[in-house]
């Protein structure tokens, strides 16, 4: 009989503590389901946040390409505008080097008509001119023609142009 009481004053207990139980599952079932929602949806924000870095790393290469192109471009601009300097500069010498050559022929001629000139009008026509281009002249003239040439000269003009001559760079006055 204490059996019989002992589930008798148990069994409304038990019965309470099942649908406690039914209640808890319930709650598990709905929560485990609010959880499977959440695990889906933060899957499909990584497959977007995984779908976002390849575009953004194939942009990214496509970009250093771009980049890298035109770093390549530029400097082959560069190097072609160095060799286009050095060309100028070249051209730029090589055209020094032939004016100085036709400055030294034509004076070159000058001289020559001015040995081929009789002394005394050579001197009249040097006396004549400034003492600087008389200079360039004289320059070319050979030492035995130039004494002559001084000879018909006035002595104050001799002197002038033979100080002239000796102040000269020695590279001048064996052209």
């Amino acid at each position: 009989m204490r059996l019989l009481i002992f589930f008798v004053l148990l069994l409304p207990n038990l019965l309470q503590a099942e649908g406690r139980l039914f209640s808890c599952n319930k709650i598990f079932e709905q929560r485990k389901e609010e959880l499977l929602l959440e695990l889906e949806r933060i899957d499909e924000q990584q497959q977007s946040i995984e779908a976002l870095k390849e575009a953004t790393n194939h942009l990214l290469k496509k970009r250093e390409k771009k980049l890298s192109e035109q770093e390549s471009e530029v400097n082959n601009k560069l190097e072609e505008a160095k060799k286009r300097e050095e060309s100028a500069k070249a051209m730029l010498e090589e055209n020094k080097q032939i004016l100085k050559d036709i400055k030294k022929i034509k004076m070159d001629k000058v001289a020559t008509t001015y040995q081929k000139m009789k002394p005394k009008s050579s001197a009249n026509v040097l006396s004549e001119l400034e003492p600087k281009e008389a200079i360039k002249i004289l320059v070319n003239i050979p030492s035995k023609t130039l004494a002559k040439i001084f000879s018909k000269m006035s002595p104050k003009k001799a002197s002038e142009l033979t100080a002239l001559l000796t102040k000269m760079p020695k590279e001048s006055e064996s052209n």
